[in-house]
């Protein structure tokens, strides 16, 4: 599918308030409300669009801390963790990477007593290193969206 200036500023629009209406976008870039659906329904199918989310505070949940832990994973371990991962409700993303280590997540935890014990689950699949996230740099849906 082939990306023009209006599904850039669709796709902008939908980055900054996803809940907004399809009228109010076809303002914004000026186009149909019509016109502004059947753009999104097209990047949707053409998987351009993955998912539209609700992103929740950890903080305001309970969650004190948010960490980034790297694992680098022991000889024939790092199939069963990446089975493993999947069940753990502290990460709220993983990759697998590149370079020494095999994976990196971030996690929230309530507390240090809570990264302790997560950190205790983790050491069977390998070695860990955590960094501590202090603030958030850039928010979600500050991301710009790529460009041609």
């Amino acid at each position: 599918m082939q990306i023009d200036t209006l599904h850039w500023k669709i796709l902008k629009c939908l980055q900054q308030n996803a809940r907004q209406s399809n009228a109010e976008i076809g303002r914004q870039v000026g186009i149909s409300s019509p016109a502004v659906s059947e753009r999104i329904k097209k990047m949707e199918d053409a998987g351009i669009i993955e998912s539209y989310n609700t992103l929740i505070s950890p903080f305001a949940v309970g969650y004190q801390l948010k960490a980034l832990i790297t694992l680098r994973a022991f000889m024939g371990m790092l199939k069963p963790f990446l089975e493993k991962v999947k069940t753990y409700d502290e990460v709220i993303n993983c990759y697998r990477i590149t370079g020494n280590e095999n994976i990196v997540m971030e996690v929230v935890l309530k507390n240090q007593k809570h990264l302790e014990t997560f950190i205790d689950q983790l050491i069977v699949y390998g070695e860990t290193k955590t960094q501590i996230v202090l603030s958030r740099v850039i928010k979600h849906n500050e991301v710009k969206p790529l460009s041609k």
